[in-house]
């Protein structure tokens, strides 16, 4: 058996599956008490009841274990609400800050009053991933743009739409996802419109 293989087994293992998820229930239950920043492993481990070599048989330290509770999945989140061939289009950057709105929302609802320790240190996952699928967008229908100003475009758009969505949680959420698509949408929608037309040739 092939090293990738044992740990795919390993993965799928059952108990190995039970343990994860004592180890990210306990987790999450203490998120929503303690500061991110003060929790510590044996607070984990106590929780979940196991030692200290169990977690570290699953877990680096608890900024892997927030990324595994909290980022990994976040690409599968999308995929569930948007088909990775849309188009770039007005409906596709609405649905993209509502699963946003709903992502922060969720993870607001999980930690509590912790959200404002934990969302800082996930966010780099959760940037990279949502640039990452709004390239695969943005290349759809591109019209032979430039590589490198498709990879700007995802990257401004996917800070723009995490940036506006995260204050809007921040804020307490006083509009809907849907007034706050409709008030950013305008915005973004001038440069969507830029990369849509004919790509200019250089001098």
């Amino acid at each position: 058996m092939q090293v990738s293989d044992f740990q795919s087994s390993k993965r799928t293992d059952p108990r190995v599956v039970r343990t994860r998820q004592f180890i990210q229930d306990a987790f999450t239950e203490l998120l929503r008490h303690k500061d991110f920043h003060q929790i510590t492993i044996s607070d984990i481990t106590s929780k979940a009841t196991i030692n200290r070599a169990t977690f570290y048989a699953h877990y680096q330290d608890k900024y892997e274990l927030l990324d595994a509770l909290w980022a990994d999945g976040f690409t599968s989140f999308l995929l569930q609400r948007i088909r990775p061939d849309a188009p770039l289009t007005e409906e596709t950057i609405r649905q993209l800050i509502h699963a946003l709105c709903d992502y922060h929302q969720t993870l607001n609802n999980k930690c509590m009053k912790n959200y404002t320790s934990v969302a800082p240190v996930v966010e780099k996952n959760i940037k990279q991933q949502l640039e990452s699928f709004i390239t695969q967008l943005v290349t759809h229908g591109a019209n032979g743009q430039d590589p490198a100003l498709l990879k700007s475009a995802a990257t401004s758009m996917s800070w723009s739409i995490y940036g506006v969505t995260y204050q809007w949680n921040l804020d307490g959420r006083t509009e809907s996802p849907e007034q706050l698509a409709a008030r950013i949408l305008p915005i973004m929608m001038n440069g969507v419109s830029a990369l849509n037309s004919n790509p200019q040739p250089v001098c």
